[in-house]
């Protein structure tokens, strides 16, 4: 069986807790934390965080076509954050911490619009979605020390408090996703 490599980049709030998430998902081959979608190029996590810029927090998610799909990776980001508040996730606030979906193909934007059809249909939020969904640009990598840092630092206090729960949050709801 032949395998394709995709990417798609993910805006769910602080990129720690996303990348967390996304490190134990059989099928990802790499998650990168990074900045996107904003004026500056190649910004500081200090530009970023004044909410002036315009980035979004987000991480880029590397998989393996053959061995879990776009709207699986989707259906994932929908429930390990919120979708429906406006720049915000928990305490973070702030338009770097919005919900996203940023393409890199006409095919992903298609995914993504239907994956949120599908899950306002269903009524699983009482709000309305508000997870953008644009076209991927101006994104560049954040510094090293945001990068697997959950894995570097898990007994730090938002490590522990937020992004732990998040992580057990997707290992109980997608257990058959999990690496293995």
């Amino acid at each position: 069986m032949s395998s394709a490599t995709e990417s798609i980049v993910l805006g769910g709030g602080c990129f720690w807790c996303t990348e967390a998430v996304f490190d134990r998902v059989q099928g990802v081959t790499d998650v990168e934390s990074g900045y996107c979608n904003g004026s500056v190029v190649n910004p500081s996590y200090e530009q970023v965080c004044t909410g002036r810029t315009g980035h979004v927090e987000v991480v880029k998610v590397e998989f393996d076509t053959a061995q879990i799909s776009l709207r699986e990776i989707l259906e994932i980001f929908f429930v390990v954050h919120d979708p429906t508040t406006l720049n915000r996730q928990g305490n973070d606030t702030g338009t770097q911490y919005r919900s996203g979906i940023y393409t890199i193909t006409d095919a992903q934007r298609e995914v993504a619009q239907s994956v949120i059809r599908e899950i306002t249909e269903s009524k699983t939020y009482r709000s309305p979605i508000v997870t953008e969904v644009e076209p991927l640009s101006n994104y560049s990598t954040a510094e090293d020390y945001h990068q697997d840092y959950f894995k570097n630092n898990p007994n730090q206090g938002y490590c522990a408090f937020v992004v732990g729960p998040k992580v057990e949050k997707f290992q109980k709801t997608f257990a058959s996703k999990l690496k293995h």
